[in-house]
Protein backbone atom coordinates (compact mmCIF):
# COMPACT_ATOMS: atom_id res chain seq x y z
CA UNK A 1 0.00 0.00 0.00
CA UNK A 2 1.39 3.59 -0.89
CA UNK A 3 1.96 5.64 1.86
CA UNK A 4 1.21 9.64 1.07
CA UNK A 5 3.40 12.06 2.96
CA UNK A 6 1.90 15.12 4.34
CA UNK A 7 3.49 18.12 1.81
CA UNK A 8 3.42 20.06 5.43
CA UNK A 9 5.91 17.72 7.08
CA UNK A 10 9.63 17.98 6.87
CA UNK A 11 11.43 14.76 5.63
CA UNK A 12 11.91 13.21 9.18
CA UNK A 13 8.12 13.66 9.51
CA UNK A 14 8.15 16.83 11.26
CA UNK A 15 5.81 19.35 11.24
CA UNK A 16 7.06 22.42 9.13
CA UNK A 17 5.83 26.01 9.51
CA UNK A 18 7.49 27.17 6.15
CA UNK A 19 5.81 24.31 3.85
CA UNK A 20 2.54 24.51 5.50
CA UNK A 21 2.03 28.65 5.06
CA UNK A 22 3.47 27.68 1.47
CA UNK A 23 1.13 24.51 0.78
CA UNK A 24 -1.94 26.79 2.14
CA UNK A 25 -0.57 29.93 -0.39
CA UNK A 26 -0.87 27.95 -3.61
CA UNK A 27 -4.25 26.96 -3.17
CA UNK A 28 -5.36 31.03 -2.80
CA UNK A 29 -4.97 32.35 -6.70
CA UNK A 30 -7.22 29.02 -7.39
CA UNK A 31 -9.57 29.76 -5.08
CA UNK A 32 -9.80 33.79 -5.41
CA UNK A 33 -10.31 32.88 -9.46
CA UNK A 34 -13.50 30.61 -8.31
CA UNK A 35 -14.29 33.08 -5.93
CA UNK A 36 -14.49 35.76 -8.91
CA UNK A 37 -16.40 33.07 -11.24
CA UNK A 38 -19.18 32.37 -8.71
CA UNK A 39 -19.59 35.60 -7.83
CA UNK A 40 -20.43 37.39 -11.95
CA UNK A 41 -16.84 39.00 -11.91
CA UNK A 42 -15.47 37.19 -14.56
CA UNK A 43 -18.47 37.93 -17.33
CA UNK A 44 -19.02 37.86 -19.66
CA UNK A 45 -16.22 35.56 -20.50
CA UNK A 46 -16.24 33.41 -17.57
CA UNK A 47 -14.09 30.19 -19.10
CA UNK A 48 -11.96 33.08 -21.05
CA UNK A 49 -10.88 34.95 -18.05
CA UNK A 50 -10.23 31.80 -16.12
CA UNK A 51 -8.20 30.41 -19.19
CA UNK A 52 -6.18 33.46 -18.88
CA UNK A 53 -5.72 33.83 -15.12
CA UNK A 54 -4.65 30.25 -14.87
CA UNK A 55 -2.13 30.48 -17.43
CA UNK A 56 -0.59 34.05 -15.47
CA UNK A 57 -0.28 31.92 -12.60
CA UNK A 58 1.29 29.18 -13.91
CA UNK A 59 3.98 31.02 -14.73
CA UNK A 60 4.24 33.20 -11.70
CA UNK A 61 4.96 29.85 -9.98
CA UNK A 62 6.93 28.53 -12.48
CA UNK A 63 9.41 31.92 -11.97
CA UNK A 64 9.14 31.27 -8.11
CA UNK A 65 10.23 27.83 -8.25
CA UNK A 66 12.89 29.42 -10.32
CA UNK A 67 13.51 32.27 -7.72
CA UNK A 68 14.33 29.83 -4.54
CA UNK A 69 17.77 28.39 -5.95
CA UNK A 70 19.21 32.21 -6.10
CA UNK A 71 17.83 32.62 -2.48
CA UNK A 72 19.50 30.01 -1.10
CA UNK A 73 22.85 30.57 -3.07
CA UNK A 74 22.25 34.36 -2.96
CA UNK A 75 20.46 35.17 0.24
CA UNK A 76 21.76 32.31 2.77
CA UNK A 77 18.11 30.86 2.97
CA UNK A 78 19.04 27.15 2.47
CA UNK A 79 15.25 25.98 3.69
CA UNK A 80 13.69 26.80 0.99
CA UNK A 81 14.86 24.02 -1.16
CA UNK A 82 11.81 22.51 0.99
CA UNK A 83 8.89 24.12 -0.92
CA UNK A 84 10.90 24.22 -4.58
CA UNK A 85 9.52 20.92 -5.44
CA UNK A 86 5.89 21.81 -3.84
CA UNK A 87 6.25 25.37 -5.84
CA UNK A 88 7.39 23.52 -9.33
CA UNK A 89 4.40 20.50 -8.80
CA UNK A 90 1.73 23.99 -8.48
CA UNK A 91 2.82 25.47 -11.56
CA UNK A 92 1.90 22.07 -13.48
CA UNK A 93 -0.93 22.22 -11.57
CA UNK A 94 -2.31 25.35 -12.63
CA UNK A 95 -1.03 25.00 -16.17
CA UNK A 96 -2.96 21.56 -16.15
CA UNK A 97 -5.88 23.83 -15.29
CA UNK A 98 -5.16 26.13 -17.95
CA UNK A 99 -5.27 23.28 -20.65
CA UNK A 100 -8.13 21.74 -19.32
CA UNK A 101 -10.29 25.11 -18.99
CA UNK A 102 -9.48 25.43 -23.07
CA UNK A 103 -10.31 22.25 -23.35
CA UNK A 104 -13.88 23.31 -21.70
CA UNK A 105 -13.72 26.08 -23.50
CA UNK A 106 -13.69 24.30 -26.96
CA UNK A 107 -17.20 22.53 -25.96
CA UNK A 108 -14.53 19.05 -24.97
CA UNK A 109 -14.22 19.10 -28.81
CA UNK A 110 -10.47 17.13 -28.34
CA UNK A 111 -9.79 16.81 -32.17
CA UNK A 112 -10.32 20.53 -32.51
CA UNK A 113 -8.83 20.89 -29.90
CA UNK A 114 -5.63 18.93 -31.47
CA UNK A 115 -5.82 20.68 -34.61
CA UNK A 116 -5.65 24.00 -32.73
CA UNK A 117 -2.81 22.86 -31.08
CA UNK A 118 -0.99 21.57 -34.12
CA UNK A 119 -2.01 24.63 -36.50
CA UNK A 120 -1.27 27.76 -33.45
CA UNK A 121 1.86 28.34 -33.32
CA UNK A 122 1.36 29.53 -29.89
CA UNK A 123 -0.91 26.99 -28.64
CA UNK A 124 1.92 24.74 -30.22
CA UNK A 125 4.41 26.02 -27.85
CA UNK A 126 2.70 26.32 -24.93
CA UNK A 127 1.69 22.66 -24.99
CA UNK A 128 4.96 21.54 -25.43
CA UNK A 129 6.15 24.11 -22.33
CA UNK A 130 3.16 21.96 -20.62
CA UNK A 131 4.64 18.49 -21.29
CA UNK A 132 7.78 19.61 -20.12
CA UNK A 133 6.55 20.65 -16.98
CA UNK A 134 4.85 17.47 -16.78
CA UNK A 135 7.60 15.63 -17.19
CA UNK A 136 9.48 17.39 -14.38
CA UNK A 137 6.58 17.15 -12.44
CA UNK A 138 5.97 13.80 -12.81
CA UNK A 139 9.64 13.04 -11.76
CA UNK A 140 9.60 15.04 -8.94
CA UNK A 141 8.74 12.44 -6.15
CA UNK A 142 11.89 10.95 -3.83
CA UNK A 143 11.91 7.52 -5.83
CA UNK A 144 11.62 9.12 -8.87
CA UNK A 145 14.94 11.15 -8.08
CA UNK A 146 16.35 7.47 -6.67
CA UNK A 147 15.77 5.75 -10.09
CA UNK A 148 16.94 8.34 -12.54
CA UNK A 149 19.77 9.27 -10.33
CA UNK A 150 22.39 11.55 -12.36
CA UNK A 151 19.83 11.99 -15.36
CA UNK A 152 17.53 13.70 -13.02
CA UNK A 153 19.41 16.89 -12.54
CA UNK A 154 19.65 16.86 -16.09
CA UNK A 155 16.20 16.59 -17.16
CA UNK A 156 15.23 18.66 -14.49
CA UNK A 157 17.70 21.30 -16.18
CA UNK A 158 14.76 21.74 -19.00
CA UNK A 159 13.21 23.84 -16.77
CA UNK A 160 14.74 26.84 -18.12
CA UNK A 161 14.11 26.36 -21.72
CA UNK A 162 10.54 25.10 -20.68
CA UNK A 163 10.10 28.87 -18.99
CA UNK A 164 11.64 30.37 -21.99
CA UNK A 165 8.76 28.55 -24.35
CA UNK A 166 6.26 29.62 -21.69
CA UNK A 167 6.47 33.44 -21.67
CA UNK A 168 6.80 33.33 -25.45
CA UNK A 169 3.36 31.32 -25.32
CA UNK A 170 2.26 34.01 -22.91
CA UNK A 171 3.53 37.43 -25.17
CA UNK A 172 2.20 35.86 -28.21
CA UNK A 173 -1.10 35.31 -26.48
CA UNK A 174 -1.24 38.70 -25.38
CA UNK A 175 -0.90 40.01 -28.60
CA UNK A 176 -2.04 43.70 -28.23
CA UNK A 177 -0.40 44.60 -24.32
CA UNK A 178 2.58 43.00 -23.48
CA UNK A 179 3.55 44.55 -20.53
CA UNK A 180 3.18 41.79 -18.49
CA UNK A 181 4.86 39.21 -20.03
CA UNK A 182 7.76 41.41 -20.73
CA UNK A 183 8.03 41.81 -17.19
CA UNK A 184 8.00 38.29 -16.52
CA UNK A 185 10.61 38.23 -19.05
CA UNK A 186 12.24 40.45 -16.96
CA UNK A 187 12.33 38.74 -13.81
CA UNK A 188 13.14 35.06 -15.49
CA UNK A 189 16.30 37.53 -17.24
CA UNK A 190 17.52 38.58 -13.51
CA UNK A 191 17.41 34.82 -12.32
CA UNK A 192 19.06 33.55 -15.61
CA UNK A 193 22.02 36.38 -15.31
CA UNK A 194 22.59 35.76 -11.74
CA UNK A 195 22.82 31.63 -12.30
CA UNK A 196 25.23 32.66 -15.17
CA UNK A 197 27.13 34.69 -13.13
CA UNK A 198 27.99 33.13 -10.00
CA UNK A 199 28.58 30.00 -12.35
CA UNK A 200 31.30 31.72 -13.87
CA UNK A 201 32.95 33.05 -10.18
CA UNK A 202 31.26 36.10 -9.41
CA UNK A 203 30.27 36.62 -6.34
CA UNK A 204 26.87 36.94 -4.93
CA UNK A 205 26.46 40.54 -4.40
CA UNK A 206 28.14 41.10 -7.97
CA UNK A 207 26.44 38.88 -9.74
CA UNK A 208 23.07 40.50 -8.44
CA UNK A 209 23.89 44.02 -9.21
CA UNK A 210 24.97 42.31 -12.82
CA UNK A 211 21.83 41.27 -13.10
CA UNK A 212 19.98 44.00 -11.29
CA UNK A 213 21.44 46.39 -13.58
CA UNK A 214 21.06 44.55 -17.53
CA UNK A 215 17.42 43.21 -16.80
CA UNK A 216 16.09 46.60 -17.36
CA UNK A 217 17.92 47.71 -20.05
CA UNK A 218 17.35 44.01 -22.20
CA UNK A 219 13.34 44.10 -20.91
CA UNK A 220 13.29 47.29 -22.48
CA UNK A 221 14.81 46.12 -25.61
CA UNK A 222 12.80 43.66 -25.74
CA UNK A 223 9.32 45.73 -25.92
CA UNK A 224 10.33 47.89 -28.14
CA UNK A 225 11.47 45.21 -30.57
CA UNK A 226 8.46 43.48 -30.14
CA UNK A 227 6.26 46.46 -30.64
CA UNK A 228 8.37 47.65 -33.35
CA UNK A 229 7.82 43.92 -34.98
CA UNK A 230 3.91 43.17 -34.72
CA UNK A 231 2.24 46.69 -33.82
CA UNK A 232 4.79 48.74 -36.35
CA UNK A 233 5.18 50.72 -33.67
CA UNK A 234 8.74 53.25 -33.96
CA UNK A 235 11.18 51.14 -31.99
CA UNK A 236 12.84 54.33 -30.41
CA UNK A 237 9.59 56.12 -29.52
CA UNK A 238 8.86 52.95 -27.23
CA UNK A 239 12.45 52.51 -25.55
CA UNK A 240 12.10 56.33 -24.98
CA UNK A 241 9.42 55.88 -23.25
CA UNK A 242 11.21 53.60 -20.49
CA UNK A 243 13.17 57.12 -19.55
CA UNK A 244 10.04 59.41 -20.21
CA UNK A 245 8.77 60.78 -16.97
CA UNK A 246 5.64 61.74 -18.00
CA UNK A 247 4.98 58.09 -19.05
CA UNK A 248 3.57 56.03 -16.98
CA UNK A 249 5.89 52.72 -15.20
CA UNK A 250 7.22 50.47 -17.96
CA UNK A 251 8.29 46.59 -17.50
CA UNK A 252 11.89 47.48 -17.27
CA UNK A 253 10.59 49.92 -14.25
CA UNK A 254 9.60 46.97 -12.35
CA UNK A 255 11.94 44.73 -13.60
CA UNK A 256 14.68 47.27 -12.24
CA UNK A 257 12.75 47.80 -8.18
CA UNK A 258 12.56 43.91 -8.43
CA UNK A 259 16.55 43.67 -9.65
CA UNK A 260 17.03 46.20 -6.41
CA UNK A 261 14.86 44.60 -4.39
CA UNK A 262 16.89 40.99 -4.87
CA UNK A 263 20.02 42.89 -4.59
CA UNK A 264 19.39 44.48 -1.31
CA UNK A 265 18.37 41.05 0.28
CA UNK A 266 21.58 39.43 -0.86
CA UNK A 267 23.74 42.33 0.81
CA UNK A 268 21.61 42.34 3.65
CA UNK A 269 21.90 38.47 4.26
CA UNK A 270 25.66 38.36 3.53
CA UNK A 271 27.25 41.12 5.28
CA UNK A 272 26.39 41.02 8.70
CA UNK A 273 27.61 37.90 8.96
CA UNK A 274 31.99 38.79 9.20
CA UNK A 275 30.19 40.65 12.02
CA UNK A 276 28.21 37.59 13.55
CA UNK A 277 31.42 35.65 13.02
CA UNK A 278 33.84 38.12 14.70
CA UNK A 279 30.64 38.37 17.93
CA UNK A 280 30.96 34.95 18.53
CA UNK A 281 34.91 34.90 18.53
CA UNK A 282 35.37 37.42 20.55
CA UNK A 283 34.06 35.40 23.94
CA UNK A 284 36.58 32.75 22.98
CA UNK A 285 39.40 35.14 22.51
CA UNK A 286 38.81 36.61 25.92
CA UNK A 287 38.54 33.48 27.34
CA UNK A 288 42.06 32.25 26.07
CA UNK A 289 43.30 35.58 27.37
CA UNK A 290 42.38 35.01 31.00
CA UNK A 291 43.44 31.59 30.63
CA UNK A 292 46.80 33.08 29.25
Amino acid sequence: MVRLKAPWNERNGRFSRLKAIVFAGLFVPAAWIVFLACTGALDPKVVTEMIHRTGQWAIRFLLLSLLVTPLMRGARYPKLVAIRRMVGVAAFSYAAAHLTLYVVDQHFDLLHVASEIALRFYLTIGFIAWLGLAALAATSTDGMIRRLGPRWKTLHSLVYGIAAIALLHFMIQAKADVSEPVTMIGFFLILMLFRVLVKRGAQAWAAALGAALVSPVLAALIEAGWYALVRHIDFWQVLAANVDPDMAFRPSAYVAAAGLAFLAVVVARRSPAPRRAALAAAPLAEASRVRS
